[in-house]
């Protein structure tokens, strides 16, 4: 066996560096790039080989360790989860800083390579700087606190352990049902320490991802209760985007005449003039999706994890003798709601689904095909008056800015979101072109997501517009990659909503009688309440003291202007547009379904008093699925 003498932190990149995966024959780099902010606890080590095989593992410097899962994320998602970023930080805060963005990672199924440096395997200098001691376990260290938000953790004490170690960090980041943050923590004793690697450690190796087919005895179960059903649904979830099923779902969709709602990951599984496609579903759905769910006899759940936003809390499947079929490639999933498991890959499972069904040339009755595209005809009236401005010299509503953006777009952009009021009127309103234009992170619903996000998106697909649409709460959470992207030339595009405040906070704490408190960017009020004036805040100007390019907006006509200047720009660029204050109404329409946010149960506030009362009413409607 021949062996090259190499540190473990550079024998690390060299095994990183020759990883590849495969799916539908395309191969491609499983870990293309490498994120780090460099400390003591990673810079002689990591940092050291990242410049030794520069040439094999580009690497790109990140202002927040958060921000750079992020952009990872965002890389991976645009990616079809088949390529992804590694992220490198010394210990103490660097570290603790990955935690948010591994949980959104995990939560989410897209995969990241977490790598912080750690305290002395040896600890022959114990305490370091930045260490948190644990007088009760010497093997602890702050990294520990990424066990529970990592698919797969561990922390390499001697050189010889990366071998295994790397090799199962690769299975979980490409297994389609583990996948998520894979968290491998570096002693820095250790990063720094030679050994004499076997050679086949640094071989070229494809990860096939695979597409498991369905059982047959659960694929005719499925094909016999679909057949049965009068108000067949489908919930288009996450899934079919991950295993790139929307042809096949489409496919499913047209032959069988099912019309197709979706979550928001699964959103623009359909275009959005695709006859079957009635929108969202759920808590910020369309009233045509949320009308078909709660009347439908069975709802086949596609790549689906059925969160709470999804079932409205479980108020929102009331037809009578409701079935759940799941298709869906994990098995925790798949038995959701009691449903009926069809556990395959999305995109092999629809195929098998449309051919057997194809067979019995089954299809849903006319009237039933007729009512819900009535409904949707009546919907996208309602979407066209909240987009319509008929004084375009005036400031625009949140709605009448988003559409500003539809009127722009076409099938090229890529819209990201995460968090704030945006997500809701997104839902609802937004018309999807293709598969993957509607990036909305709504697992864990991140302030600060969206910058760094498309950061990675633009990275993953340059002929793209990317677009980070931000309000002013989020934008304060984590605008620093805006260095980064002027830094690196990389030309997203962010539309920065100002309205002063948590507007959809602001408008839940109203539904739930909390009156608004410590909602809206206001100065202090004697009586210790954010309701003084405005903040003046010119966060505008804040972009371009980071380095990009702003355009302000004051009024409907000048968004539009800018819209289409920053769209054609090939720097990077923001457009800055005030709407209404926190504590009006953005102008959508309102949820067409119910979300449960327990309501105080005693209260002597007249509003908080009325919130129990409703709340009470909209509880008794929950039902449990068995």
């Amino acid at each position: 066996m021949t062996t090259t003498r190499l540190t473990v932190a550079q024998a690390l990149v060299r095994f990183l560096a020759a990883q590849y995966t495969e799916r539908d024959g395309v191969r491609q780099r499983l870990i293309s790039a490498t994120w780090g902010i460099f400390g003591h606890g990673n810079v002689a080590g990591l940092g050291q080989a990242l410049i030794e095989y520069g040439a094999d593992m580009p690497f790109h410097q990140g202002r927040n360790e958060q921000s750079m899962v992020h952009a990872a994320v965002g890389y991976a998602r645009q990616s079809g989860r088949l390529s992804t970023h590694a992220v490198t930080t010394s210990i103490g805060p660097g570290a603790t800083n990955l935690v948010t963005g591994a949980a959104l990672a995990t939560v989410n199924h897209l995969p990241v390579l977490l790598l912080p440096g750690d305290i002395f395997a040896t600890r022959v200098a114990d305490p370091v700087l930045q260490q948190l001691e644990v007088p009760y376990a010497g093997d602890v260290s702050v990294n520990d606190s990424l066990r529970p938000v990592s698919k797969y953790f561990d922390r390499i004490t001697r050189p010889e352990a990366l071998i295994p170690a790397a090799l199962q960090a690769m299975r979980v980041l490409t297994d389609p049902v583990e996948t998520g943050a894979v968290t491998l923590a570096m002693p820095q004793d250790v990063q720094a320490e030679a050994y004499d690697w076997p050679d086949e450690f640094f071989a070229e190796r494809t990860w096939v991802v695979r597409r498991p087919g369905a059982d047959p005895t659960e694929l005719a179960e499925a094909v016999r209760v679909i057949r049965s059903a009068k108000r067949p649904l489908i919930v288009a979830g996450g899934g079919v985007h991950h295993s790139r099923a929307e042809e096949a779902l489409a496919e499913f969709a047209g032959t069988t005449g099912i019309p197709v709602a979706s979550t928001q990951a699964g959103k623009g599984s359909l275009r959005h003039d695709h006859p079957q496609d009635v929108g969202g579903v759920g808590h910020t759905g369309t009233a045509t999706a949320d009308e078909l769910a709660r009347t439908a006899d069975l709802v086949i759940g596609v790549g689906t994890r059925y969160t709470d936003f999804t079932t409205a809390s479980n108020t929102l499947f009331q037809g009578e003798g409701v079935r759940f079929l799941n298709l869906n490639i994990a098995p925790y999933d798949g038995h959701k709601l009691a449903g009926i498991p069809l556990i395959a890959d999305a995109s092999s499972g629809l195929s098998e689904l449309t051919a057997a069904l194809r067979m019995h040339k089954h299809r849903v009755a006319d009237a039933y095909v007729t009512e819900y595209t009535e409904d949707k005809e009546r919907w996208e009236q309602r979407v066209d008056a909240c987009y319509e401005a008929e004084e375009p010299d005036v400031r625009p509503t949140q709605p009448q800015v988003l559409g500003a953006l539809d009127a722009l777009a076409d099938e090229s952009d890529v819209i990201i979101n995460a968090a704030g009021s945006l997500p809701g009127d997104l839902h609802k309103l937004w018309r999807a072109r293709s598969r993957d234009q509607y990036h909305l992170e709504y697992g864990y619903s991140c302030m600060g997501y969206e910058i760094p996000a498309a950061i990675g998106v633009k990275m993953a697909a340059p002929e793209r517009n990317v677009w980070a649409l931000v309000g002013d709460g989020t934008y304060l959470m984590m605008p620093t990659e805006i260095v980064t992207a002027v830094q690196e030339g990389i030309a997203i595009k962010i539309l920065l909503v100002q309205n002063h405040g948590y507007a959809s906070i602001g408008g839940l704490s109203e539904s739930v009688g909390g009156e608004r408190f410590g909602t809206a960017y206001r100065f202090t009020a004697q009586d210790g309440t954010f309701t003084g004036a405005p903040l003046p805040v010119d966060l505008a100007a804040n972009v371009a003291s980071l380095g990009m390019r702003v355009l302000r907006a004051k009024t409907v006509r000048e968004l539009r202007e800018a819209l289409a200047e920053a769209r054609a720009a090939d720097t990077p660029t923001c457009v800055y547009v005030e709407t209404e204050t926190a504590d009006t109404v953005s102008g959508p329409p309102p949820a067409q379904a119910w979300w449960d946010v327990p309501v105080a149960e005693t209260a002597t506030r007249p509003s908080a008093v009325k919130a129990r009362e409703l709340y009470e009413r909209h509880v008794s409607t929950r039902r449990r699925h068995l």
